[in-house]
């Protein structure tokens, strides 16, 4: 069984990769203008170099050692436009990833909605259906029902003509 590929690895050479032009430029940047280098490049650089120290030392034990020597102006713009680059490769994966998963959701929505469309569209055609059958079931009752009634017309006729039939039959005579 093979270990497993290391996706972490990957991403972070990805990142490495595509934070490489971005820093070089802030690099430039940071060369040719003042306000750059100074208030964009080189505090982020400070602070990630005096958190560093200090952890350091209190890794190692040797608790406060006094103060912290700040990096040199080149050091600074280094680090700071590394942190920078990788930053900003970290925004555009993350925006990548975003764009991504907002097209799935997307995807997945517009899917679920032409799914329930249809859904409604296949109710609404068999209550068209029932209604259609309804409106055949009430035509047909009516159409009984007028039927029904000449044939009780014909039947209450064939009565009065058998009565007057039978009286017609009958002696005049032979009721005393």
């Amino acid at each position: 069984m093979g270990g497993s590929f290391p996706l972490s690895k990957l991403g972070i050479l990805i990142i490495r990769q595509i934070s490489r032009p971005i820093a070089n430029s802030m690099k430039e940047r940071a060369k040719n203008h003042y306000f750059f280098r100074t208030y964009v490049c080189m505090p982020p650089a400070q602070i990630y170099h005096w958190c560093e120290v200090k952890t350091r030392l209190w890794v190692l034990g040797l608790g406060r050692s006094g103060e912290i020597p700040k990096l040199n102006e080149t050091m600074a713009i280094e680090i700071g436009a590394n942190m920078i680059g990788e930053g900003a490769a970290l925004l555009l994966l993350a925006g990548i990833v975003f764009a991504i998963a907002a097209t799935i959701l997307i995807y997945e929505y517009n899917r679920s909605a032409a799914k329930e469309e249809a859904r409604e569209e296949a109710q609404q055609q068999r209550l068209a259906e029932l209604d259609s059958r309804v409106e055949d079931l009430r035509f047909t009752v009516e159409e009984q029902g007028a039927k029904i009634r000449e044939l009780s017309q014909l039947a209450g006729r064939l009565d009065v003509a058998w009565r007057a039939y039978q009286q017609q039959l009958q002696p005049s005579g032979a009721d005393s």
